[in-house]
């Protein structure tokens, strides 16, 4: 009981101490110097008043970093899912915009080729390591055969070895069973181009008397009746004459980024027999 009345005693000072600073402060206004009395005043009820505003800016502080924060976490973890979402989104369309990118090279190069020609997804790769060659998902199908060219809109990938309904097996020039016959654009020389089972090409049987150099550009030349004539195979990055050998040991780099092959163009209608004449 007796503390009940302590603690109510206490807050009528405090209240008369708040309206002695209320009237103080309004005659403040008029500028006016402190007397004795309102000095004194000042003294007793600062300190209560700088009780007073930090125990309102504690509450306000544990309000907004306690109870206000309560959903925070919930919020965050919602648009957290919103911003992943998203993010997927952006990703799918970046790779649609990729995708339609390619898809109009080729259709591009599907043009200037002028020759009835099927789109292709590369969908794996030789499995046993001991070629190099991709798995396509279009066969006998869609009118695929042995033997056709495959290419992409940077130029030629390979031809095709093996076909069944629904799939076929593509033989790349790097392999080193493969073989294509060349000629370097600017100077028309001609060499066949065989694969070493790395990352370059080698363009063999051209005469020490041939025209060649760094940087030449080497297309197909069409003879053999596979690759229509000037697709493009590589670029000449080395050629030696070295001594006691009849030709020019020449390396190419294929036109063709083999590690970033997914969609590839089979060319269909060959005539054996007029490139053979050619």
């Amino acid at each position: 009981m007796q503390g009940d009345k302590r603690f109510r005693n206490l807050w009528i000072f405090i209240f008369f101490g708040c309206f002695l600073l209320f009237l103080f402060s309004s005659r403040s206004v008029l500028k006016q110097p402190w007397n004795p009395v309102e000095q004194l005043i000042v003294e007793i009820t600062a300190p209560f008043q700088r009780l007073i505003r930090q125990s309102i800016d504690a509450t306000k502080n544990f309000w907004m970093n306690y109870f206000y924060l309560v959903d925070v976490r919930s919020e965050n973890a919602r648009l957290k899912q919103a911003v992943d979402a998203l993010r997927r989104e952006n990703n799918r369309y970046r790779e649609l915009l990729a995708t339609h990118e390619r898809l109009r090279q080729l259709l591009r190069f599907k043009e200037m080729v002028q020759r009835p020609a099927t789109a292709a997804r590369v969908i794996g790769v030789d499995p046993t390591g001991w070629f190099k060659s991709i798995i396509i998902d279009k066969g006998k199908g869609a009118g695929l055969s042995w033997d056709m060219p495959v290419v992409n809109a940077s130029g030629v990938v390979g031809r095709i070895v093996s076909v069944s309904k629904n799939y076929a097996k593509v033989l790349l020039i790097v392999d080193q069973n493969s073989a294509v016959d060349c000629l370097t654009q600017r100077s028309r020389d001609r060499g066949m181009v065989k694969g070493t089972g790395g990352r370059l090409c080698e363009m063999d049987y051209m005469a020490k008397s041939g025209d060649v150099a760094v940087g030449d550009l080497v297309v197909t030349s069409g003879l053999g009746g596979v690759f229509p004539k000037g697709l493009p195979v590589g670029t000449v990055t080395e050629a030696k004459d070295e001594h006691g050998k009849l030709f020019k040991e020449i390396d190419i780099m294929p036109c063709v980024d083999f590690s970033k092959l997914e969609e590839v163009l089979v060319i269909q209608g060959a005539d054996r027999r007029s490139e053979d004449a050619e």
